[in-house]
C-alpha cells in the first residue's frame, strides 16, 4: 500500500478530461486494481471522502469514495441525476438553512464553499472486480459522486461557485489563507 501524492490546483492533469479505462473482458488489470487500492489508502490517510485518479496524477476515469456507510470505487463511471440543482442541506445541523460546504484535497488552504448539486444521483460503472455497479444516492453521497465525476471531466468545485462565494474562494486561494 502506498500513499500517493495528491496533485494541487495548477497541475494540468486536473484540468484535462480523463481517458476511459480499457477493460479486458470487462475486468480491470492488476495495475488498475493496485491503483484503486492505493487511491483508497491515500483517501483514508488524508481523511478525504472521495478521490479521483487525476488527483493522483493518473488521467483515467476512476474514483473512490467513503461517505458515511457507503464505500467503493468505480471505473468508467456515468451519473444520471434528477431534481433541480440546489445547495445540499446539512440535516445534522440545528440551523434549518445550513448547507454543505464542499472542499477538495486538490485545493489547498482549507477553502470550503457551498456548491449547487443535484439532490439525487444514480452512479453506474464497473466495480474494482469487474462487476457492474449501480448506486442510488442522495445528500452528501450524491454531492460527493458528482464532485468526483467533475474531476474526471477536468473540473474543480471552484468552477461551480458563483457570486460572492466564488470571489471569496479565489481571493482566499490567492492569499493562501483559509476561507
Amino acid at each position: 500500500m502506498s500513499v500517493l501524492e495528491i496533485r494541487q490546483i495548477g497541475d494540468p492533469v486536473l484540468r484535462s478530461p480523463a481517458s476511459a479505462v480499457p477493460l479486458n473482458d470487462g475486468t480491470p488489470d492488476q495495475r488498475i486494481s493496485q491503483l484503486i487500492h492505493n487511491m483508497d489508502h491515500t483517501m483514508e490517510h488524508v481523511n478525504g471522502i472521495g478521490l479521483a485518479a487525476p488527483q493522483v496524477g493518473v488521467s483515467l476515469r476512476i474514483f473512490t469514495w467513503h461517505v458515511e456507510d457507503s464505500r467503493g470505487a468505480v471505473i468508467n463511471p456515468e451519473i444520471t441525476w434528477s431534481g433541480s440543482p440546489s445547495f445540499v442541506p446539512r440535516p445534522e445541523e440545528e440551523d434549518a438553512d445550513a448547507v454543505l460546504r464542499e472542499g477538495c484535497l486538490s485545493v489547498p488552504g482549507g477553502i470550503y464553499a457551498p456548491v449547487e448539486r443535484f439532490p439525487h444521483a444514480v452512479l453506474t460503472g464497473v466495480g474494482p472486480d469487474g462487476e457492474s455497479l449501480r448506486i442510488e444516492a442522495t445528500g452528501l453521497l450524491a454531492a460527493c459522486l458528482q464532485h468526483e465525476l467533475d474531476h474526471l471531466d477536468g473540473k474543480l468545485f471552484l468552477d461551480r461557485l458563483t457570486g460572492e462565494h466564488k470571489k471569496h474562494a479565489y481571493r482566499a486561494l490567492r492569499n493562501g489563507v483559509m476561507a
